[in-house]
C-alpha cells in the first residue's frame, strides 16, 4: 500500500458522494504505523506527500508535510482494538448521515445487514468530533461489526484492506437509503434464523474469494 492509493481512495469517496468538501477521512494500517489522509485539504489538491504517518501505539505525533485528520484518534483506536482491520473509512454520506441524525440504527430489514458482521448496524451515542470520547463510543459500537453510524455526525466502515473498507462504505450508504425508503411503508424485519443463514452464507461467500477490482466496483459485486 502506497500513499498514492490512499489519495485515490479519498478522491473516489468524494466523487461517489460519500463525503463532501474536505469532510471524511481514510486510513490504512502498515505494521505498527497508520497512514491517514490530511486535515482540511480538498481531494483535488491532495498529493501523496500530504498523507501523514502515525504510530498506532503513539499519542498523536505525526510525520509528513500535512497535519493528519482531526479524527485520527478513531482510526488509531480501531487499529488498537481490532488487529484484523487494515483500513478505516470515515464518511458523511447523505442517507447514512440522515439515519445518524435521527440516532437510528439499521435493523435486519435486509440480509445485507449481515455483511457488517451482525444483526444490525449500531448507532454510536453522540460525542464531539475529534475527541477521545467520540473514539470510545465508536469503538464500542463497532464491536464485532465492520460498520456503524455516529450520532449526528456520519459513519464508519472497516475492512481487512482498503478495497474492502471502501466497498463497505458504499454498501452501508446503499443500505441506509433502502432502509429510509422502506420506513414509509414499514419494513418487515428478518428473523434471527434468517439472519443467521445470511451470516453463514456471507462466510462461505468470502471463503470463495473475489477477483481484483476497484474498491467501489468490488462493493457492487457483492449484492446477489
Amino acid at each position: 500500500m502506497d500513499r498514492s492509493s490512499l489519495v485515490a481512495a479519498y478522491r473516489e469517496l468524494i466523487a461517489r458522494g460519500l463525503s463532501q468538501g474536505t469532510a471524511g477521512n481514510i486510513s490504512v494500517r502498515l505494521g505498527r504505523t497508520m497512514l491517514i489522509t490530511p486535515s482540511a485539504l480538498p481531494a483535488a489538491r491532495m498529493r501523496a506527500a500530504d498523507i501523514a504517518a502515525m504510530d498506532i501505539a503513539g499519542e498523536g505525533a505525526w510525520r509528513g508535510r500535512a497535519k493528519p485528520s482531526s479524527e485520527w484518534r478513531i482510526h488509531r483506536d480501531i487499529y488498537r482494538a481490532r488487529p484484523e482491520i487494515g483500513a478505516v473509512v470515515h464518511a458523511h454520506p447523505p442517507y447514512a448521515t440522515a439515519l445518524a441524525m435521527a440516532r437510528r440504527p439499521i435493523p435486519p430489514a435486509h440480509y445485507m445487514v449481515a455483511l457488517f458482521g451482525g444483526d444490525d448496524v449500531r448507532c454510536a451515542p453522540y460525542a464531539t468530533f475529534g475527541t477521545a470520547a467520540l473514539s470510545a463510543v465508536a469503538v464500542a459500537a463497532l464491536a464485532e461489526r465492520k460498520a456503524c453510524l455516529l450520532a449526528n455526525h456520519g459513519c464508519l466502515a472497516l475492512g481487512q484492506d482498503l478495497a474492502e473498507a471502501m466497498a463497505n462504505a458504499l454498501e452501508l450508504e446503499t443500505l441506509s437509503q433502502q432502509y429510509l425508503l422502506s420506513l414509509a411503508a414499514g419494513p418487515v424485519l428478518l428473523s434471527k434464523r434468517e439472519l443467521a443463514d445470511a451470516l453463514a452464507a456471507f462466510g462461505a461467500y468470502r471463503g470463495g474469494g473475489e477477483p481484483a477490482a476497484s474498491p467501489v466496483a468490488r462493493g457492487r459485486k457483492r449484492r446477489a
